[in-house]
């Protein structure tokens, strides 16, 4: 018989462990709740699948450290108060109140840090070069890995557009009555066929002829499920109207007047190709996206991208994002900034989720392909930083004499680094935040 517990004596830990796990239920059934009410569905799935990349992230650091036989001690999603945490070995695993990220804590990251005597054989700075290099390049390997899968995924089981005709994604809202499509009753989901008998085969043909027949009656054809429905339309110049998109207000258009109807355009249905059939389309996706990603990188962090940042930043909310190239009612995306910052993220993500799986699908590669080269750059504290270190003190070392550098010396550049990035992120959340961003068709 065991001895009654002391007053005041901590509870057992499987009581412990089922309040953790209860308030951890708790937090995720609000946030579930919450999403439902606020019909921000999509908002919830773009965040669940943010926290999966940084998670993943982090796990590539966990198994390569784990892999070397570096001592890992933590492997938490969030930061702040622990709403539940179990200890498997020497690693504790849990969840933190605040999702904002994610870590994992290896023993001896620098020299800076204070590492027990017995835990200093397992640090990372005293394993090799290549266990060391494995590490720091894990994370950012797995976002590469991340958005081969994702381009693999989008053909093996969303599939590629079969046609290019456009049909009605969405509509836009006058103000001061009925749009001209809506007059016309045409509805979201009608199959463009012909306008004023000009058989449609892409979106250009749509646009030229709505834009270019601005108050006179045209003649449309349009499918909607399996049926051909003869129906008339009159396009308004975009001069004389104003149009909202997701609720905001749209600015006057510059230029030569154009006639619209109050669509959104996208195009039509999807084919897989199999899985297999998928592995060299996914491939072929995928070094496209890292050639863009590249020039976009390269685009938006020189002197000329970053002065159109900072005076988009500037500038932001004087004009409220929105679809550019809305003549006729077709959109292209424009952002209120060239750099996004999570609420931007979680902005393009939701919208990319309401036009299709596919979008979101190719829309998180590039996120993981930006996140993942980005995070190679040869500065602390990003992984590149600590390849950076690890080559360098590779290369000065000596056979039978290992160098270590010398980490202090660097902290003034890293911070230096760290205001940059800071700066960036705070000017950009601002800019997304004033001037919400739109992507094509959303």
């Amino acid at each position: 018989m065991s001895d009654p517990q002391p007053a005041g004596a901590a509870a057992p830990p499987a009581r412990q462990n089922l309040w953790a796990v209860l308030r951890l239920l708790v937090v995720l059934a609000a946030g579930v709740v919450l999403a439902v009410e606020l019909h921000a569905v999509n908002v919830l799935v773009v965040v669940l699948a943010l926290v999966a990349m940084i998670m993943l992230h982090e796990l590539g650091h966990f198994t390569a450290a784990k892999a070397s036989g570096m001592k890992v001690t933590e492997y938490f999603l969030g930061f702040g108060p622990r709403l539940w945490s179990v200890r498997k070995g020497e690693t504790e695993y849990g969840v933190k109140l605040l999702p904002a990220g994610g870590y994992v804590k290896i023993v001896g990251m620098t020299m800076l840090e204070d590492v027990a005597a017995e835990d200093e054989p397992r640090s990372y700075r005293q394993a090799s070069f290549p266990r060391r290099f494995a590490v720091a390049v894990a994370g950012s390997s797995m976002h590469l890995l991340i958005a081969l899968v994702l381009c693999w995924s989008y053909f093996a089981f969303v599939g590629v557009p079969v046609t290019t005709t456009p049909y009605v994604g969405g509509m836009l809202h006058f103000s001061g009555g009925p749009s001209p499509a809506e007059k016309a009753g045409i509805r979201p989901g009608d199959r463009f066929v012909s306008v004023d008998g000009r058989k449609v085969t892409s979106f250009a043909v749509l646009q030229h002829e709505i834009g270019s027949h601005a108050g006179k009656v045209l003649p449309v054809v349009v499918e909607r499920n399996g049926t051909l429905r003869h129906l008339e339309v009159r396009p308004v110049s975009d001069k004389s109207v104003t149009e909202y998109y997701d609720g905001q207000r749209l600015p006057p258009p510059s230029g030569k007047a154009s006639g619209v109807i109050g669509v959104e355009l996208t195009s039509g249905t999807n084919r897989t190709v199999g899985p297999l059939a998928s592995v060299p389309r996914a491939a072929g996706e995928f070094g496209s996206l890292v050639s863009a990603t590249v020039h976009g990188l390269t685009d938006v962090f020189s002197f000329h991208g970053l002065g159109q940042f900072a005076h988009s930043v500037a500038t932001a909310g004087n004009h409220p994002a929105h679809p550019s190239g809305a003549s006729g009612g077709a959109s292209s995306g424009s952002s209120g900034s060239s750099v996004l910052s999570i609420v931007g993220v979680i902005q393009v993500g939701s919208q990319a989720a309401s036009v299709s799986p596919g979008y979101l699908l190719l829309l998180l590669a590039e996120i993981n392909l930006f996140v993942g080269l980005v995070n190679l750059f040869p500065m602390l504290p990003l992984d590149g930083g600590h390849v950076a270190i690890a080559v360098y003190e590779r290369l000065r070392s000596r056979r039978g004499r290992r160098y270590h550098a010398d980490v202090l010396k660097l902290m003034p550049v890293a911070y230096v680094f760290l205001a940059f990035i800071v700066v960036l992120g705070l000017g950009a959340l601002y800019a997304n935040i004033v001037q919400p961003v739109h992507l094509p068709g959303g």
